[in-house]
This record gives structure tokens, sequence and C-alpha cells, in this order.
């Protein structure tokens, strides 16, 4: 098909984006994405095989800035996530944006990653520098800026105090740390909450 068939081309070129056409050809490198008129992907974005991009995504790589997201994950409708000169990567097997969306917006020099099997969902954000590590999650409305989650198993893992670090709940997490095995639950500001084991949330028997 001709690109005279998609006349919102030329404003997805001037912005930076892949045209339709090139968006539905991701398809060919192993990306399923079932609406292209939906997605917005820029040229840089550096994608694996078996990530979905469901429709309204938004994936923008500007002022030299780099997105790579790694195999089989799934970026659900209302996720945006901007390079603004900064560096965004994300592992394999990483859920975003279940249940509202999720923002993630990488500055001038600033640096976000998300292990494998991290989960963010419930309309929250991610800004500044932040390291999510694998398996962590965070579940709700939440902005965090400069942000680390440590290294766990995923929310699957039979063991709550193996997982990854969680932030749950609404408000503002700035400057915060949860290792493994540990959340903090919050509604307003995440630094005056305390940080419980997640078996505190999830005991057994």
């Amino acid at each position: 098909m001709s690109q005279a068939q998609f006349p919102g081309d030329d404003a997805r070129r001037q912005l930076g984006f892949l045209s339709l056409a090139e968006t539905a050809a991701l398809a060919h490198r192993g990306v399923l994405i079932p609406d292209p008129r939906s997605a917005l992907v820029s040229a840089d974005v550096q994608l694996e095989d078996g990530i979905v991009l469901w429709p309204n995504v938004v994936l923008q790589a500007l002022d030299l800035g780099r997105i790579v997201i790694g195999r089989g994950t799934y970026l659900l409708p209302g996720t945006r996530i901007v390079a603004a000169g900064g560096t965004i990567t994300i592992g394999a097997g990483v859920e975003i944006g279940e249940e509202g969306g999720f923002t993630i917006k990488a500055g001038s020099s600033e640096v976000i990653e998300i292990g494998d099997g991290a989960r963010l969902l419930g309309g929250g954000s991610l800004s500044h520098s932040c390291r999510i590590g694998r398996g962590a999650q965070i579940l709700g409305p939440i902005r965090c800026q400069n942000c680390t989650l440590g290294d766990g198993g995923t929310y699957r893992d039979p063991e709550p105090d193996e997982r990854g670090g969680v932030l749950k709940g609404s408000g503002v997490a700035r400057n915060v740390e949860v290792p493994r095995g540990h959340v903090i639950q919050a509604f307003g500001l995440f630094s005056e909450a305390p940080v419980r084991r997640q078996s505190y949330f999830h005991p057994k028997g």
C-alpha cells in the first residue's frame, strides 16, 4: 500500500515516529502489534521479539535518548515511555500498564532500569533516575522519582519474602529504597511509611 493512504504519516515523521507501514512492519521483527494505527514508535527504539504493543502505546526517543525493551515484554494500553535525552532499559517478560496505563520518562542524562519480570500497573509513573529490580512491582497510581526496588522473584514466587521490592498504594515515592522481599504501602508520602516484609501482607497458613 502506498504512503498516500496514510494521511497521518507526515505528522508521525515530523515527530520522529515510524510511519504506519513501518509500524506494522515491526511484526516482521517478532513484535506483536494488533492495532498499528494506535501505536507510536520512534525509529531508534530497540525492540526484541515477542514484545506485545497493545493499543495507545507511545515509545518516544528524543534528543539522543535511548529506549531498549527486552523479549516478551507486555506494554498494555495507555503506556507511555519517553527518553528525552536519557536512557530507559526494560528487561524481558515485564508487564507495564495494566489497570490504567503507566508513564516512564527519563530526561537528559537520567537512567531508568527495569529488570526482568517486573510489573508496573495502576496509572503510576517513573521519572528521574530509577532502578526497578528483577521481579519488583509498582502497584497503583504512584509517582516514583529516584527510587530503587530490590531484585527478587516475581509476584508468582511462592515465597513472598523472596520477591522483588514492592510499592503499593497511591501518592509520591521520592528517594525511596525497598529491599528484596519488602514492601511499602502508603497513601500519600511513601518516605513516611514503614518498610515491611511482604509476608506481613501475605502470611502463610
